[in-house]
């Protein structure tokens, strides 16, 4: 079985000679001795006329290996509440092969995480990232997990699952939590909520980032994934986080009224 693009032609080019030329435009050229290695990278999901910019210099920065974990928000409310999925990808730029390795490693010693593909269907919060990863890293390899709003202590107990399984893996592994900021509020509500959630990033510290942002009710749709790739990254020796961009959709349309945030930040 094979995963077909959801949202090719919507969020992005599905013709692979404009998805190349939007990829050339929207990835810098970076030689890869002057890249730095990275646990995570936080990146956000919107159309790339929005958030393409963003999400192109975040991974531009990193030392990208072949297994790259992909954690993204469930918008449709299908499937499992932490579903992975073990089909490979068709996409434009050419079919991704899951890493079964991982993914193996990952089921065994999860009992939360279960195998299920019905989650991965219609969801663009994971597949609007594989093309940037297509184009920083021949030979990619995915694995792709769609979560749910669950409690801060279901966070802390997949987290430290994944990490193990990481461990066990014995090979890098880079974990993508994808997520957009602030929805539909004005672009200085926006930057003031997104400013909360981005400085507890900044501070490794996923129990307040979560805390901030239900607390706060900062529309963030990826903090479940974003505060469990926090959690694995610290288990797994993080030290530090760095902001590479924020932005708002109101750069490409100019309406500042009602914005989405975006920010692309690096966790090593």
């Amino acid at each position: 079985m094979t995963r077909v693009p959801a949202v090719a032609d919507r969020f992005y080019p599905g013709d692979p000679e404009h998805l190349r030329a939007a990829m050339k435009m929207l990835v810098p050229t970076v030689a890869e001795d002057e890249k730095q290695p990275a646990m995570a990278v936080v990146m956000p999901h919107a159309g790339y006329i929005y958030s393409g910019a963003t999400a192109g210099m975040t991974i531009g920065r990193v030392r990208v290996p072949e297994t790259v974990l992909i954690l993204g928000p469930n918008h449709h409310g299908r499937g499992a509440a932490l579903a992975l999925g073990t089909d490979d990808w068709r996409m434009p730029l050419g079919t991704v092969a899951i890493d079964r390795e991982l993914a193996a490693a990952i089921l065994r010693h999860s009992a939360r995480i279960v195998e299920d593909s019905a989650a991965h269907v219609p969801e663009h919060s994971l597949e609007v990232q594989v093309p940037f990863l297509q184009q920083v890293r021949p030979g990619l390899r995915i694995v792709p997990l769609v979560v749910s709003q669950v409690p801060y202590d279901f966070c802390q107990a997949v987290a430290l699952e994944l990490a193990t399984a990481i461990r066990e893996f014995g090979r890098p592994v880079l974990i993508v939590a994808s997520t957009d900021m602030s929805h539909y509020e004005s672009r200085s509500q926006a930057a003031k909520k997104d400013g909360m959630a981005i400085e507890r990033i900044l501070a490794l510290d996923p129990q307040g980032l979560y805390a901030t942002v239900l607390g706060n009710r900062i529309s963030m749709c990826g903090v479940i994934p974003t505060t469990i790739a926090l959690l694995v990254a610290l288990e797994l020796g993080a030290t530090q986080a760095e902001l590479v961009r924020y932005t708002d959709s109101g750069e490409a349309s100019g309406d500042v009224s009602q914005v989405v945030g975006y920010a692309g930040l690096i966790i090593s």
